[in-house]
Parts: structure tokens; C-alpha cells; sequence
């Protein structure tokens, strides 16, 4: 069993390796075009900033690869070169049916596993030749695309709507609960279907004058960048060099409130990752929820700072998310370590 395991978190690895280079571009690109434009109550105000906004759309398009890029390489980890088109394909699946990252590692190990049983499969000696270059895309593609949409699409769209009823049922209940579940909603896939369906939700009540439910999520979001990225600031040696670097690009996606920038640390290590990051943007969301924190743009991270409400406890909510997660992650870190020199 461990070493089953210890083989899927190679692949993972794999993947995130191959990653990593789109989230630094296209997330660097992103927070400096946003950074550098007024906030309004809508958001960014790019109207009267076209060069900044050729330089959003460039950093978007970066980004865009970052789950089939995952997917392929996972996929590539697994099945060599063959596992390369139906893994990107599969990952391409995923963002257009709102999987995000974590349908995007679905689709990689799926391909990857496709492709190796297909390789292993017997097939005619005239055959051989046109295999890796003809059959196994196709027919790996067609599996793994049929599985994201017809299996994998359904269930994620039903259980979107059921997030978004349950959430307008709890909007005038116990506010700490709403922001607990808020926060480790937000984190929870860092900008896929879940993340999206809490995002949303709070965008919703702005537009009904609350603005403490926007409040909550805009301080949730920033939390799993910014603390994973403080994390390899604070414990450099517990992190590979290619993590420091992505440390840095998650710090910047972070300021200007892109979850995404978490997604190369919780591919490589979701088992740790995930749980570690929900518990800090709770934290957080709750921290705002009662300091009376109101985000009036449908945004997050400091950048919307000049229209939030009581600014002290928005950015000690930010803060103090950010320290449960880096402090958090590392001890694991560190435990973790400790047991593999055990043994």
C-alpha cells in the first residue's frame, strides 16, 4: 500500500514540475496588471488601461494550461509519451466542466493508468508501429473524455447547485458557521466548482447590501497562497527548490487574491495541503465575519483593501489565516519527515 502511494505522489510530482513554470508566468503576469489598475466596486476598472489589459489577458492565457499541463505530465509520469495527448485532453475536459485542479488530477491518473493498460494490451505485430502514435490517442482520449463528461461533469454541476441552496438557506443563520463553511469552501479547490459556487454566493449578497458574506470570502481567498508561500519563507529547507520558486509567484497571486497560486503545493501533496488550507481560511473568514469586515467588490486579497469595510480586522483576518497555514504545513512537514528518517 505505501508503495502504491509513494508511486501516485511521483506522478503528482510529475505533474507539478511541468506546472509549476505556468503558474509563476501567468500568475506574476495577472497580479502585476491587476496591481497596477484602480479598484472599483466592481473590481479592477481596466477601462482606461488597455497595455495593462493585453498583459492580464497574456498572464490568463499562461494560466490557462495550468490544469491540462498538469494533467498531461501527471499522465506522462505514468504511461511515458503516449499518456501525453489524452492526459492534456483530459485535463482540457475538466476546466470545461468545471473541475478544476483536482478534476484535472482525475484526468491524469485516469490517462496515465488508460494508457499503461493499453500498452500492456497484445495486439498484432502490423499493428506495433502505429500504437503510440495513432491508436492509444485516439482511443485513450475518447475514455478519458467520455469519463470527464458523462461521469465526472454531471455529478459536479448537481453538487454545485446543492452548495448554493444549502448556502441561501444558511445566509441569515449563525454567522461564525456561514463563515467557516465559506472559508473551507473557498480553499477547498482553489477556484474549481466548490470555490466558485462560495465565490459566487458572496458576490450575490453584494448586490442585496451585505457585504460582510463578500467580506468573509475575500479574506478566504488570499489564505492558501499567501500562507503556503509565507511557509517557504519561513522553513526554506523543508521545500524543494522548484517550491520556493513557486512560494514566490503564490506570495504575488496571493496579495491580489488568486487561490489558484496554492494549486502546484496541493497537487503535490493534496493529503496534507487541502485540509491545512481550509483550516486557515476558516480561520480567517471567521476573524472577518466577526471584526464586521464588508468587501463592497466582488474580489479578494489585500488589493480590494481601499473598498473593504473596517480595513484592522480585514488585514488581521489575512494575517492571521496566512500563519495557521504556514505554521500548520510546515510542523506536517516536519512530522513527516521525522517518521521517513524512523524508518
Amino acid at each position: 500500500m505505501t508503495a502504491h502511494l509513494s508511486d501516485v505522489k511521483r506522478y503528482l510530482l510529475s505533474g507539478v514540475s511541468y506546472a509549476i513554470p505556468f503558474v509563476a508566468c501567468g500568475g506574476i503576469m495577472i497580479a502585476a496588471a491587476i496591481a497596477m489598475v484602480p479598484m472599483t466596486a466592481t473590481g479592477p476598472d481596466f477601462s482606461h488601461a488597455p497595455f495593462l489589459k493585453m498583459i492580464l489577458d497574456i498572464g490568463t492565457a499562461a494560466f490557462s494550461f495550468l490544469v491540462p499541463v498538469l494533467a498531461g505530465y501527471i499522465a506522462f509520469g505514468i504511461a511515458d509519451r503516449p499518456g501525453l495527448v489524452p492526459g492534456f485532453v483530459g485535463g482540457y475536459v475538466a476546466n470545461q466542466v468545471g473541475a478544476g485542479f483536482l478534476g484535472g488530477l482525475v484526468a491524469g491518473l485516469l490517462a496515465g493508468f488508460v494508457v499503461h493498460w493499453i500498452k500492456k494490451a497484445p495486439v498484432p505485430l502490423y499493428l506495433r508501429p502505429v500504437m503510440p502514435i495513432l491508436v492509444i490517442p485516439v482511443v485513450a482520449s475518447f475514455a478519458v473524455g467520455l469519463v470527464m463528461y458523462r461521469v465526472i461533469g454531471l455529478p459536479i454541476k448537481q453538487v454545485m447547485t446543492s452548495l448554493s441552496a444549502w448556502l441561501a438557506t444558511m445566509g441569515t443563520g449563525n454567522r461564525v458557521i456561514l463563515a467557516v463553511v465559506l472559508g473551507a469552501m473557498i480553499a477547498f479547490d482553489m477556484g474549481g466548482p466548490v470555490n466558485k459556487v462560495a465565490f459566487f454566493f458572496g458576490a450575490a449578497m453584494i448586490k442585496d447590501g451585505n457585504y460582510a458574506v463578500m467580506g468573509a470570502c475575500a479574506a478566504a481567498i488570499c489564505i492558501p497562497p499567501l500562507g503556503l508561500g509565507l511557509a517557504t519563507v519561513l522553513s526554506p529547507r523543508l521545500w524543494r527548490d522548484d517550491e520556493r520558486e513557486a512560494g514566490v509567484a503564490s506570495l504575488a497571486m496571493g496579495m491580489i487574491g488568486i487561490t489558484e497560486g496554492a494549486i502546484p503545493f496541493a497537487a503535490a501533496d493534496p493529503v496534507r495541503v487541502i485540509p491545512t488550507i481550509m483550516a486557515g481560511s476558516a480561520v480567517g473568514a471567521v476573524i472577518a465575519m466577526l471584526g464586521g469586515v464588508g468587501d463592497h467588490a466582488p474580489h479578494g486579497g489585500p488589493i480590494v483593501l481601499p473598498v473593504v469595510d473596517h480595513r484592522l480586522a480585514y488585514v488581521t483576518a489575512i494575517a492571521a489565516g496566512s500563519l495557521v497555514v504556514a505554521v500548520g504545513i510546515n510542523a506536517l512537514k516536519r512530522f513527516a519527515a521525522g517518521r521517513e528518517e524512523v524508518r
